[in-house]
């Protein structure tokens, strides 16, 4: 394990974000599963086959995505510098603060300027409800919710799985996130196919998103929002979500906000409908967009701060 490169990665990441023309491991897994979906849905035509092909898939993908770093990282240990500098670039592509952070003010740059059709059109790109109906506060509620829930996808649990298992495990991790993003829809499309991805999804996100709970209400008493709010919403709502880690960091930031999150919402041109989180004390602000931001920022340098003083401790004790 390389902290230093950890360190790095984590820097050039709230440095650099994401450029779009730049090469990124999650865009090559994200055609890995695109690739093999195709030739399963090929060969799996019954409903029990599809889930039998889905097993398959994220075997395929998830152990190819761990074995290919493993073997990159091993071939490069001849030649320690760019072992190094491997580890950190790959550090670096696990995380998303910088990229959550930009694609949240691309939207509320465009509500700020009143223009409510590309607030639409820049809040597409990171969420799958549908976009073309929502009203400003919806827009608004939509950013603060996927920025809560990717606090813990894109920042904590990538940040964690990092420290825990190294690069490898990491990025095993990205790739079953990855897949629960593309297949792990409870939809006649994809519930056969997906159910192994959403599965394993929970199971990979459990800690961290308990682990975010934690971590965001700090944060909110470090920023003098409601603490007390993010601690006792977190807890009392953690269940408001048929998934069960989505509502940990998404009821923690509404309580530390002071608004209400979740309730209906349109996917694929159904009504979903799901629980409110929080407790509406107010409603919801255009300033509530950059306040999940700063929650986000200082929650990513706590568990960078954490894991880091937990490897100290286990190198002195060994």
């Amino acid at each position: 394990m390389s902290l230093s490169a950890f360190i790095v990665g984590y820097l050039l990441d709230l440095w650099l974000g994401d450029p779009p023309h730049w090469p990124h491991p999650v865009r090559w897994i994200g055609r890995a599963v695109s690739g093999t979906q195709r030739v399963i849905r090929r060969r799996c035509r019954s409903r029990r086959s599809l889930y039998i092909g889905g097993g398959a898939l994220w075997l395929v993908v998830v152990g190819g995505t761990w074995g290919l770093t493993w073997t990159l990282l091993r071939a490069l240990s001849f030649y320690p510098a760019l072992q190094w500098l491997a580890t950190a670039w790959l550090a670096y592509t696990l995380l998303a603060t910088r990229c959550l952070r930009d694609a949240a003010m691309a939207v509320y740059d465009a509500l700020r300027a009143d223009n409510l059709a590309e607030s639409r059109r820049q809040l597409s790109h990171i969420v799958g409800r549908d976009t073309q109906n929502l009203t400003r506060p919806q827009i608004m509620r939509a950013v603060v919710e996927t920025v809560a829930e990717n606090s813990v996808d894109g920042v904590i649990a990538p940040l964690f799985w990092l420290f825990i298992g190294g690069v490898p495990l990491a990025m095993a991790y990205k790739a079953v996130n990855t897949l629960d993003s593309m297949v792990g829809y409870r939809t006649p499309k994809y519930e056969a196919i997906g159910c192994v991805s959403a599965r394993m999804d929970d199971a990979a996100n459990w800690l961290p998103a308990r682990l975010g709970w934690m971590l965001l209400a700090l944060s909110a008493g470090l920023l003098r929002l409601d603490g007390r709010g993010a601690w006792r919403i977190g807890w009392r709502d953690r269940h408001q979500h048929k998934s069960p880690n989505c509502a940990w960091s998404e009821a923690t930031v509404a309580g530390a906000l002071g608004v209400r999150l979740g309730g209906p919402n349109d996917y694929f041109n159904a009504r979903v409908e799901k629980p409110w989180i929080g407790e509406a004390r107010r409603e919801i602000a255009l300033g509530d967009i950059t306040a999940a931001i700063r929650l986000m920022y200082v929650a990513s340098g706590l568990t960078l701060a954490m894991m880091c003083l937990l490897c100290a401790a286990a190198a002195r004790i060994g």
